[in-house]
């Protein structure tokens, strides 16, 4: 269901940057997957931070230093509240998703693999959850295994089910495609991946703005989502892990906070979260990323999910009813709001800088997913993806702006 005029109003008036304009266009702003827009509250909770109680955490007695180690501490029960996390110490701060995938490569690689077993991944994963992975298998001895796509885009699950067995350690898969759009069955994957003895990571940076996340109903193994795709600050992210996981793991970097006792002849770790939090944490930004948390919560999040995916349907619709020679890529019966597409032979750069010169942000390119544009045969596509401040009347100006960007190209 579409949010009301009056509603979409009033929210799109938090995010200042709706209202400026590229030349004398004004901006529409499809280009979500890779950052969202941040409302006005959350630049506010950034100045704030520096204003007020901008001091370092932890390690400090004085007024300024507690003000800011409590207004930590409380972006991290508010980011286990918002994931349904057991405790708060399951949550660990990280520069966002691919440095938490980075940790557990490491972490997890360490302690738990040996030449000969293997990694799961799928066809359609980001390179952040690809390459890590990689590095992983070519430093210890193990093999990559990858769960292939059906033709609309949905997970091969009979594959996913033949390829996860007693050598798989873990199962690596993204919870929604950033692509395709995806939503991938995350409860079924963890079963089968739980059953041949395999822990679960899910990369939730394209799920956190658009889904409803429960890590304990979903039983998880590790999740973690990056803050600037979900209406937060850049840098900072979240790695949820369960306790268990998180007391077994070795620490990923070494510095001063994850240490409970130096010497020169031995160190002994801290205890989680801590002991994976390395040196001076962005304690600025995680409280932005509270903020934003909470802006979205209060929002609701079916609710602007709801709108969303009217958003999609509708520009589906409109596209193929109105756009020549139009391809979709992505056709699954769950799909989050992105929209990917190729029009015809032409180059989805040339048809994004045409676009971008009429005012609209979409990505053009292999969106960090070049195995999965090889699988599709592709070099490239423009994707256009959707936030809750979206409108249905950019979407009506959208598709005007393409035909006209047509002829151009043809000739």
């Amino acid at each position: 269901m579409e949010l009301k005029p009056d509603i979409l109003h009033a929210l799109r008036s938090d995010f200042p940057i709706l209202a400026e304009k590229v030349g004398s266009k004004a901006l529409v702003y499809f280009d979500n997957a890779a950052t969202t827009q941040k409302p006005r509250c959350v630049v506010e909770k950034i100045s704030e931070g520096y204003y007020r109680f901008n001091a370092n955490i932890h390690r400090g007695v004085h007024h300024l230093s507690r003000l800011a180690t409590e207004a930590h501490e409380a972006a991290r029960r508010r980011a286990a509240s918002f994931l349904n996390a057991a405790r708060p110490e399951e949550i660990i701060f990280t520069r966002g998703t691919t440095e938490a995938i980075n940790l557990l490569a490491f972490s997890f690689g360490e302690a738990y693999c040996r030449p000969g077993d293997e990694i799961v991944i799928t066809e359609m994963e980001h390179h952040a959850n690809i390459v890590p992975w990689q590095m992983l298998c070519e430093r210890k001895g193990l093999t990559l295994r990858v769960i292939p796509i059906r033709d609309d885009g949905s997970l091969n699950l009979e594959a996913a089910a033949a390829l996860l067995n007693e050598r798989s350690r873990l199962l690596a898969v993204t919870h929604v495609s950033n692509v395709l759009g995806t939503i991938n069955p995350i409860v079924e994957l963890v079963r089968m991946a739980h059953d041949a003895g395999a822990a679960v990571l899910v990369d939730g940076a394209q799920a956190v703005a658009h889904l409803t996340v429960d890590v304990q109903a979903l039983d998880v193994d590790f999740y973690t989502f990056s803050s600037h795709k979900v209406y937060g600050p850049t840098g900072i992210g979240i790695l949820y892990g369960k306790a268990q996981w998180l007391d077994a793991l070795p620490p990923y970097q070494g510095g001063g906070e994850m240490i409970s006792k130096v010497s020169f002849e031995q160190t002994t770790y801290n205890e989680i979260p801590f002991k994976f939090e390395a040196g001076t944490p962005d304690y600025i930004g995680s409280t932005a990323l509270a903020e934003a948390l909470r802006y979205l919560q209060d929002f609701g999040i079916k609710r602007a999910a709801a709108h969303e995916d009217a958003l999609l349907r509708y520009a589906t619709e409109a596209m193929e009813a109105e756009i020549p020679n139009l391809r979709i890529f992505g056709k699954a019966p769950q799909k989050s709001a992105v929209l990917s597409f190729l029009i015809g032979k032409l180059h989805p750069y040339d048809l994004g800088m045409l676009l971008d010169s009429q005012g609209f942000a979409l990505r053009s390119g292999h969106h960090c997913a070049q195995p999965l544009m090889q699988r599709l045969g592709l070099e490239g596509c423009l994707r256009a993806s959707f936030a809750f401040y979206n409108s249905r009347e950019e979407i009506d100006q959208f598709i005007p702006a393409l035909k006209k960007a047509l002829p151009l190209l043809d000739g």
